[in-house]
């Protein structure tokens, strides 16, 4: 039956790439139309085409900019000529949504004045590691985030033809530069989490596992030139997997011995009853119960993958998350 869902499932995605083939690829740039398409079975993180453009001039960078808690900034990961990469990527073909001159940004969601501060977030949207689905996740999330007082951070990461590896070092840097200004955000140092979408819930779990505390460029790149931001730990006290889960796309990782020695933090999971990767969920959440991480499950009845800002999981994860912040 597993494989049976997996095979489904992957001839959707292929289905959904063919057609969007016949067609011109949506740039980065594109801003979407605000409907929700029907849920359909996906591969996992190909929830949307949708592609969301950077908001605001981005004349800064997390190295050099100093964060206004009051406005919402968009703000370049890295400095021009370094970062930290092994896909040399120059020319766009037409297969992919960014072209070979996009630079990682984080876009900041500030709480809304005079609301109690509770601690930052930073949100990863899904897209199969294809686009990032941030009229669907990102940016509603975020909002709903910031009223409740997270301090709230979308992280356009690294796309294809960039791997994995590259793109969580992306969201590594996103939350040395939150935890490095902590005081201007209002937040404590250590109340910071990471949530992630589909493939970009996968996108945190790789940085958790593999890319967080002093772990930076040079790990994957020995190219790059590590700065002052890199002394600034990535580690998070809290990881949030919104139909997703630790593995790479589509296979959720059960590697028990990995998870005890990556020393996870607690991780809250929300998946429905009638996405087709429900095994994948449970297998990883059972594996980490085994490395005794702690772990929230809300599981939503007769919800689909790509359910976005719905399904009401929102109110039950910021009961979660404030006990986490609290508790430290």
């Amino acid at each position: 039956m597993k494989l049976m869902t997996i095979l489904t499932s992957l001839v959707v995605a292929f289905t959904l790439a063919a057609c969007s083939n016949n067609g011109s690829q949506p740039s980065a740039d594109e801003q979407p139309s605000s409907s929700m398409e029907a849920p359909v079975e996906r591969e996992l993180g190909t929830e949307s085409s949708e592609q969301t453009a950077p908001v605001g001039a981005m004349s800064n960078t997390v190295a050099t900019m100093m964060p206004d808690s009051q406005q919402q900034q968009t703000i370049y990961l890295w400095e021009e000529g370094n970062m930290p990469s092994v896909t040399e990527y120059t020319e766009n073909t037409g297969n992919y949504a960014d072209d070979p001159d996009f630079r990682p940004n984080l876009i900041t969601v500030p709480v809304p004045s005079g609301t109690e501060i509770k601690g930052a977030v930073l949100i990863n949207s899904g897209g199969g590691f294809r686009f990032r689905g941030n009229q669907n996740e990102g940016f509603p999330v975020a909002e709903e985030l910031s009223k409740l007082g997270y301090q709230s951070f979308i992280v356009n990461y690294r796309l294809r033809p960039y791997n994995q590896e590259e793109g969580a070092l992306d969201l590594a840097r996103a939350v040395r530069f939150v935890r490095a200004h902590a005081e201007e955000f209002g937040i404590d140092e250590n109340n910071i989490a990471v949530l992630g979408f589909s493939a970009g819930g996968i996108l945190g779990g790789e940085m958790l596992l593999n890319f967080d505390g002093d772990v930076n460029g040079t790990a994957l790149d020995p190219n790059y030139e590590p700065d002052e931001l890199d002394r600034v730990s990535a580690d998070t006290s809290a990881a949030g997997m919104i139909y997703s889960f630790y593995g790479r796309l589509s296979v959720a990782s059960t590697d028990v011995e990995k998870f005890k020695a990556s020393d996870l933090p607690p991780t809250y999971f929300s998946y429905g009853t009638e996405d087709p990767f429900v095994g994948e969920f449970e297998e990883c959440i059972e594996a980490l119960q085994q490395a005794d991480v702690p772990v929230e499950s809300y599981v939503l009845e007769g919800m689909p993958h790509g359910y976005g800002s719905g399904g009401e999981w929102i109110p039950n994860y910021d009961r979660w998350l404030t006990e986490i912040f609290e508790g430290i």
